[in-house]
């Protein structure tokens, strides 16, 4: 059988940074050639960054991309890696498409370009554009209608992106062209708890078009979304030959065994489940037989080792690509802001992570006390701004009671963050979880304010979780634990009233997280919730927050998508709605 050594490009871009990314990929080709490589694959949409949202309309934006794929096709000539086939993703438009109503503004595509020996020799467009999650590509992109092979080195090779894969169709196509290798540019986002679809579609897929497939992923963070990464390659049994790590960059090297083609030529014309056959020969004739490498297989984290790696990547890369040079909080030294404490000296180095302890008259002498502790374990730079004096002047002006004169003690803290960031140039994070965040549980314009919001998609149950996880992880290194076990152990509060707790104003975390998943990430009614076996009383009342508190989520900063469901892309609801729940 030929031999074929692949190499898929796991690479982080930025999105619009076009040239930037250009040298990522002509990097990436430089290693597989040195590599002796013979096919490089980049994921989906690599030269432009994705999701790219609404700049996939702007004329400019697709002829910077197309540029960036004939920059690409020459600098590979001109450092004489013209022999390496560059399957690469990037933005282009569709063929012959006029603007009209109904067709996205200047009929951009999700496109792979196949380069070689200094041109571009076939291209293949998206097919099935997803409209659902945190997708938009039927908004952005047009679909595309031929099926790609293209014969390197006496094997067929038959093109997917993404989304195609997980629909009919590409499978069959390899199938009936007879293709020996199927290979798929993603943009696959992360989601906790997936058991692994990915490498189970994959392996499906490849059994189904009887052919080998790789599956070459985004790694990094952009905006809500974080991509893991975790590239792989499947045999014609569906069997993993090779793996990539999970949330890093790394090229992927992988010697396959491949089926000569045997398949002819298409006629012009010809089409397969509507969708026109296009096949280019590259090369025929098969490689002298050589020694294959050893294939590697990473280890992958386990389910809450993968929720922290997929905070710290969006966290770093947020703060990253948007130029900021370090990132500021409260510490309360509760167990919300003690959790980013530690999620940013992971992701950024505690030289670049600022706590701010604003202690009021009800401040507990441990909440102080565990902040401090804290710092002195990460080694991040904590410093303590007293704000009972500035309460006391705005009283004497406005005379404030109940829950107005807690929220100004947050608002306070907000204003003081916030000046530091301005005088300082740090980014604010927002240190509220999900449950908080489902339930209004938070003061908006107060704790609520920041750029970023690390944990806002982590329940309160996992939060302890993680806590727990990191503390054992550091033990199993040897090193010191970063958060306090007392900040662990006890019992939540705002602290902004004498004797306050959060089981004052919410069911107890382990009951409302699962109302929460029940009617937030599974949409079930309240009825459907109440058999579930919960409380009647209690669900109303959790239903009736969650749908009162949409003009708070509205407002509060981005922050990474790690569940199925996250407050923000995955989903949108009517901030002003009179639609309630019915027992």
């Amino acid at each position: 059988m030929p031999q074929l050594r692949l190499a898929l490009a796991q690479v982080n871009p930025v999105v619009g940074d076009v040239a930037g990314n250009l040298e990522i990929v002509l990097q990436q080709a430089r290693e597989a050639h040195a590599a002796g490589a013979h096919v490089l694959v980049t994921p989906e949409m690599a030269l432009t960054g994705y999701p790219i949202e609404d700049l996939a309309y702007r004329r400019s934006f697709i002829e910077r991309s197309q540029a960036a794929v004939a920059s690409l096709s020459e600098q590979l000539v001109q450092e004489g890696l013209q022999d390496l086939v560059v399957i690469v993703g990037h933005l282009d438009r569709a063929r012959d498409i006029p603007d009209r109503l109904g067709v996205p503004k200047n009929a951009p595509v999700n496109a792979a370009s196949i380069i070689h020996d200094g041109a571009v020799v076939a291209r293949y467009d998206k097919h099935h554009l997803p409209n659902y999650g945190v997708f938009d590509e039927f908004r952005h992109f047009v679909s595309g209608e031929r099926l790609q092979i293209v014969q390197v080195h006496g094997v067929d090779i038959a093109i997917a992106i993404c989304e195609d894969i997980w629909q009919e169709g590409p499978s069959r196509a390899a199938k009936a062209a007879e293709a020996g290798l199927l290979v798929v540019l993603n943009g696959s986002p992360y989601e906790a708890a997936k058991d692994d679809e990915r490498l189970e579609l994959c392996a499906r897929r490849a059994v189904e078009g009887e052919c080998a497939l790789a599956y070459a992923n985004l790694v990094g963070g952009q905006d809500e979304l974080v991509f893991d990464g975790d590239s792989l390659v499947v045999d014609t049994r569906g069997e993993l030959v090779a793996r990539a790590a999970q949330f890093q960059t790394e090229l992927l090297v992988v010697d396959l065994d491949l089926p000569a083609a045997t398949a002819a030529m298409p006629e012009p014309g010809t089409r397969f489940e509507g969708l026109l056959v296009e096949r280019t020969i590259i090369s025929q004739e098969p490689l002298p037989a050589y020694e294959p490498a050893a294939p590697s297989v990473a280890e992958r984290w386990d389910d809450l080792g993968e929720r922290w790696q997929a905070i710290v990547l969006g966290l770093r890369d947020y703060v990253e690509k948007n130029g900021f040079r370090s990132v500021l909080f409260g510490m309360s030294g509760g167990i919300d802001s003690t959790l980013v404490a530690a999620l940013a000296c992971d992701a950024l180095g505690p030289d670049r992570v600022f706590g701010v302890s604003n202690p009021s008259e009800w401040s507990t002498e441990h909440s102080r006390s565990d902040a401090a502790d804290q710092a002195q374990r990460t080694g991040l730079d904590l410093r303590t701004i007293p704000i009972a004096p500035i309460f006391d002047a705005y009283q004497d002006a406005l005379h404030l009671e109940g829950i107005a004169e807690e929220n100004l003690q947050a608002r306070i803290r907000a204003v003081i963050w916030m000046g530091l960031s301005n005088a300082e140039n740090h980014l604010v994070l927002a240190c509220g979880n999900k449950s908080e965040l489902a339930t209004g549980y938070s003061t908006i314009y107060g704790d609520a304010v920041g750029g970023y919001a690390p944990i806002k998609d982590v329940p309160k149950t996992i939060v302890w979780e993680l806590a727990k996880w990191r503390n054992a992880w550091a033990e199993s290194r040897g090193e010191t634990p970063p958060i306090p076990p007392n900040t662990i152990s006890k019992e939540p509060s705002a602290e902004l009233r004498p004797g306050q707790r959060d089981s004052d104003s919410l069911p107890p975390y382990p009951v409302l997280d699962g109302i929460l998943d029940a009617y937030v990430e599974r949409d079930l009614s309240s009825a459907e919730v109440v058999a579930e076996g919960f409380d009647a009383e209690i669900v109303e009342k959790v239903v009736t927050l969650v749908d009162r508190a949409e003009y708070k989520r509205r407002q509060y900063p981005p922050g990474p998508k790690i569940s199925k469901r996250n407050f923000g892309r995955d989903r949108r609801v009517p901030i002003t709605s009179r639609w309630r729940e019915q027992l």
